[in-house]
């Protein structure tokens, strides 16, 4: 299976790769990715959940490294899954933010009969490259993935992303915005 998606994000490629490339940042935002252990520059262990309550582990190894511009990756020895995927940052259009593309391809555990087991389970691969993206956006412009008052507990039976709902900023942010200023305060209005 392969995977691929794109988002931009409101930062400049080197912080945004910067912030990838810390993997152990990736369970923040990746909805099945329980664990990055880093084990050195070039190699990391990971632990994700998989459907029907199963947890697959690996040993990666970065392919590429260009900071601010790709990084790249493929699982090694016994893999419980092999996969292999990349991520470029580029300067979006008229410099408004980082385009974040993301390839991932992945050998499924029982072929298409596991593929078709997924989907039945409600686990749409592509929906959820793309979720995982959307929470990255979150955290590189607000910090935390954020959610709305209609929807405050996220997908509470795999208890993910413990976050606050959507609220009005606090006096202290207020303060911090100087939205006394009137030009300021249209802005955020």
């Amino acid at each position: 299976m392969k995977l691929t998606a794109t988002i931009t994000v409101g930062k400049t490629p080197q912080e945004v790769y910067e912030f990838w490339r810390r993997l152990e940042h990736l369970p923040t935002f990746m909805a099945h990715v329980d664990d990055v252990t880093v084990q050195s520059d070039s190699r990391s262990h990971w632990r994700v959940s998989a459907p029907f309550g199963r947890t697959l582990e690996w040993d990666a190894e970065v392919v590429d490294d260009v900071p601010g511009q790709l990084l790249s990756w493929k699982s090694v020895d016994d893999a419980d899954i092999v996969n292999a995927g990349a991520v470029t940052f580029a300067t979006a259009p008229k410099g408004q933010g980082t385009e974040v593309r993301v390839t991932i391809s992945y050998d499924v555990p029982g072929g298409k009969l596991g593929e078709a087991l997924a989907r039945w389970a409600g686990e749409e691969p592509h929906q959820q490259l793309d979720d995982d993206l959307r929470r990255f956006k979150q955290v590189m412009e607000t910090g935390e993935v954020v959610r709305s008052e209609g929807a405050p507990w996220g997908k509470r039976a795999r208890h993910e992303f413990p976050q606050h709902a959507a609220q009005p900023l606090s006096d202290q942010e207020l303060v911090e915005l100087d939205l006394t200023d009137p030009a300021r305060a249209e802005v955020h209005a």
